[in-house]
């Protein structure tokens, strides 16, 4: 193939172009082979067991976790495994996360213990140590990066949702180099050799000097923002702890202080691209670097090595991240050629970075931000700017240098034209307001053409970025361009005055007062103009992603587009038409996948909580139950602001079946674990109504019927002995009784108990209704012999009694439960109830998502393992 390229070369260099992308093709495919394949840590894993076992390794970055609001609204079970209480202590006073580049663990016999190599990583909790008196201490450890210490601690893996399309934070650890987690007192953690011999790993010592940069960076923000300087200033001026976080993730890639609410805004007006280092600010940081650099008086080649250098220097203290890589090579091939005197070709500085990011890690091309950080560049450079060149944009650098007559000649006739007619016009103006006045005219045509420049820019870019947001992040961001248009002028001012509020924080608090004030009040100016878009419910459309053929075909359409705009004027009109149709076949909505004339009964693998999909005979739809959080402190810092599972697990596996709304979202009772993702749920699917039993004393629960009422959903209570029919199906409500009502807490038997008939099969959806109020359901008479039984309260031993199991004598049951759950659910005597009843037993936490299809007849079939019907 290279020889047939440099042939081609010899006849026609357009002939070459096509052996020579072969030839790319065959190197990429074999670096992808070479490349060493990314470490499952599955030794780690293996000591992942539940014994307490001695981990040693050195420390590769510390982070503080902040308290959590301890809710009211979990499950108050006892829990079997031993650091559960320590994990909900932590919630309430905060912990350091600690990741430990592990060298031995402890192998444990019965006879003898010692200390086996094993490489991997693990992420732990450091906890306060409990006093005497069952308060809890306040204080922690200091470690740093380096130290090699040891601790007892029962290792465990993160969940892994067997669900399609859900994000895992299992997968997440460990393109960090963690394979398992812990929890350790402070007291346990001995530190063996502080931080004067590093590991032998040059990478895991840069990476460790790099995370001791940031945290450092980051907490010098966080002091001037509790610095009695900062608090002096009025609200307007002063940066809150909030606006901390933002600072640190858009000067230093920290999100650890990104809250849940500021990242959905973002997200929602398709900016948060603002506010985490990208490629827009190390570009911004490049140009202002190299313009200093030239106002001083340095030579060319000093000016763009220093620029080099620098930008550089900032990519590794932000972590290094895919898209700050991709805009330093970006910046450093444009830097170079500007030297040495090249054409300084977008798409050649596009290529170029592209070739040296896949030559660095070929798995790139598969990554969501390398896509779309490319297909951004491209839409701007080879789209909108050559349709601006055919349109606007010769007029307006015809507005420059006005009165330079010279310049006509060399001009098109119709740009010579505008200019004479320009300089007409602006003669006219100094004659009514003066001399003064000449080049007014002129001014306000130039700024207005390069606005529409950007709006172009804006435009092209986010029709073309349709189809990333659809696959990797399910939204089509329907404001997006007037939010940007909006932020980044001000993004732009923002930044930099930022990084010199920084610098003068480094010298006192107080001199940093006035670029302080500069950065809160631009901040404050972005945050609301987000806010307030992020605030309209238009504002953002989750979608299903397309079809793999549409997505090529967009892909096909856009280089078609490349390429006719640059061919002629008509092929520029071609592609004014074709880009916005290409969005709207992208988005276009597609047949959801279902079974007709079945009812369809899928519990959704969300660890430990409950979430059962319906869809009737009929194709109606209903979800019971979304999830959520079971209490105990977030692992990570960044999950903590990032993680929810009706928006990470659920919403991803209702958009696999391509559904855009739900008739029904039905809350059996409002424990975190049931609740917690329903939000996210009725924001992106938008029921009709909202199915509850009765209203207990919970703030997150008043939240949900509040969000219901925003979003025009109709919200129905529903007691004991109600029937209608549904989609195909009649329904019965079992459970709560007629009159029961909780102004406590929210609890067990508070749950919405239904059975579903659809003619000879059924299915009794229990929640987690215990002993109590499974004895009301029998001694009214209400339970009869089913199909599928939903397991009542995960497998507890409170709930699923003999005599509930044999009046509902189900031939399969499906319990929700957890993997190496903390409570032991599902419990040895349910199973064994369960398995003398000669019911089929389904576990979440061993197939996945499971699905069982009812027919008329009284049939059923079971997929299993994340299989959709």
């Amino acid at each position: 193939m290279a020889v047939l390229t440099l042939v081609s070369l010899r006849w026609s260099l357009r002939t070459a172009l096509f052996p020579l992308a072969a030839v790319w093709i065959a190197v990429g495919l074999l670096c992808a082979e070479v490349q060493p394949a990314a470490p499952t840590q599955h030794a780690l894993k293996a000591y992942a067991d539940g014994l307490s076992r001695q981990v040693r390794g050195r420390v590769v970055r510390v982070r503080e976790l902040a308290p959590q609001q301890k809710s009211s609204d979990e499950d108050k079970e006892g829990g079997w495994w031993p650091e559960k209480e320590a994990d909900e202590e932590a919630a309430t006073v905060g912990a350091l996360s600690v990741d430990i580049e592990v060298d031995s663990v402890e192998e444990v016999t019965p006879d003898i213990a010692w200390m086996a190599p094993v490489q991997g990583g693990v992420r732990i909790n450091v906890i306060p140590d409990k006093l005497p008196n069952a308060a809890v201490s306040s204080t922690l450890p200091t470690l740093h990066c380096g130290d090699l210490v040891q601790a007892p601690m029962r290792m465990k893996v993160a969940e892994y949702y067997r669900d399609p399309g859900a994000w895992q934070y299992a997968d997440y650890l460990l393109a960090q180099g963690i394979g398992t987690h812990a929890s350790v007192r402070s007291s346990k953690l001995s530190v063996l050799n502080p931080a004067n011999t590093m590991t032998s790993d040059r990478a895991a010592q840069w990476q460790c000097r790099i995370f001791a940069a940031q945290s450092w960076a980051s907490g010098r923000v966080l002091g001037y923002v509790h610095s009695r300087a900062n608090r002096s200033l009025p609200s307007v001026l002063r940066l809150s702890p909030d606006d901390a976080g933002m600072l640190n993730a858009m000067l230093f890639g920290d999100r650890a202080g990104l809250n849940k609410s500021q990242r959905v805004g973002f997200e929602r007006t398709g900016s948060f691209h603002l506010f985490v280092v990208s490629g827009m600010h190390v570009g911004l940081l490049a140009g202002i670097v190299f313009w200093l650099a030239r106002r001083l008086k340095l030579r060319d080649w000093l000016a763009t090595l220093l620029t080099i250098a620098l930008t550089f220097g900032y990519a590794l203290l932000t972590g290094f991240g895919a898209p700050v890589q991709r805009a330093l090579f970006m910046t450093a091939v444009f830097l170079l050629a500007r030297l040495l005197s090249r054409d300084r070709n977008v798409l050649n500085a596009l290529g170029a970075a592209a070739m040296a990011v896949l030559v660095l890690s070929p798995d790139a091309l598969f990554e969501a931000s390398f896509q779309m950080t490319f297909l951004a560049i491209i839409a701007i450079g080879g789209i909108a700017i050559p349709l601006g060149e055919r349109s606007f944009l010769p007029y307006a650098r015809a507005a420059e240098n006005l009165w330079d007559k010279w310049i006509d000649a060399s001009l098109p006739p119709p740009v010579a034209q505008f200019r004479l007619m320009l300089r007409i016009g602006s003669e006219a103006v100094a004659n009514v307001l003066g001399h003064w006045s000449r080049g007014l005219l002129p001014a306000i045509i130039r700024y207005s053409l390069w606005a529409l420049e950007l709006s172009l820019i804006g435009v092209v870019a986010e029709l073309v970025m349709v189809l990333p947001m659809a696959v990797y992040f399910h939204r089509a961001t329907m404001f997006a361009v007037p939010t940007n248009m909006l932020s980044v002028p001000l993004v732009a001012i923002l930044a930099p005055t930022a990084v010199v509020t920084f610098c003068a924080s480094l010298l006192s608090p107080w001199a940093a007062l006035l670029p302080g004030a500069l950065t809160a009040l631009l901040l404050h100016g972005v945050t609301g103009v987000i806010g307030r878009v992020s605030a309209v419910h238009a504002a953002d459309l989750r979608v299903p992603a397309p079809a793999w053929w549409i997505a090529l075909l967009a892909v096909a359409a856009w280089a078609f587009c490349c390429w006719a705009v640059r061919r002629s004027r008509g092929g520029a009109w071609v592609t004014v038409v074709l880009l916005p149709l290409v969005a709207l076949i992208v988005l276009w909505p597609e047949r959801a996948i279902v079974s007709p004339g079945k009812l369809e009964v899928t519990a959704i693998d969300v660890g430990q909580g409950d979430s059962i999909f319906l869809v009737s005979p009929d194709g109606a739809t209903m979800l019971i139950d979304a999830g959520g959080p079971v209490g105990g402190v977030t692992e990570a810092a960044e999950a903590t602001s990032r993680f929810d599972v009706g928006e990470e697990v659920v919403s991803p596996y209702l958009w696999s079946r391509r559904f855009r709304h739900l008739d029904v979202l039905a809350l059996s009772h409002a424990h975190s674990d049931h609740m917690g993702g329903m939000p996210a749920v009725m924001r992106n699917f938008r029921p009709r109504e909202l199915w509850v039993s009765i209203d207990p004393n919970s703030e997150s629960y008043r939240e949900l019927l509040t969000e219901a009422n925003e979003l025009g959903v109709i919200v129905r209570h529903f007691y004991a002995g109600a029937q209608f029919a549904w989609g195909g199906t009649q329904v019965t409500v079992l459970a709560p009784e007629t009159g029961y009502t909780n102004s406590g807490e929210p609890i067990n038997n508070d749950s919405l108990v239904m059975r579903m008939q659809y003619g000879d099969a059924s299915v009794l959806l229990e929640g987690d209704a215990e002993a109590p109020s499974e004895r009301a359901m029998l001694a009214h008479g209400r339970v009869a012999a089913v199909t599928l039984l939903k397991v009542g309260h995960h497998g507890s031993r409170t709930s699923t009694t003999q005599e509930f199991l044999s009046a509902a004598s189900p031939k399969a049951a499906v319990v929700s439960v957890g993997k190496g759950n903390t409570f032991g659910h599902p419990r040895y005597e349910v199973i064994e109830r369960i398995t003398e009843a000669r019911a089929k037993l389904y576990r979440t936490d061993e197939f996945g998502l499971t699905t069982f299809l009812l027919g008329r007849a009284g049939e059923i079939r079971e997929l299993v393992d994340a299989s959709n019907p």
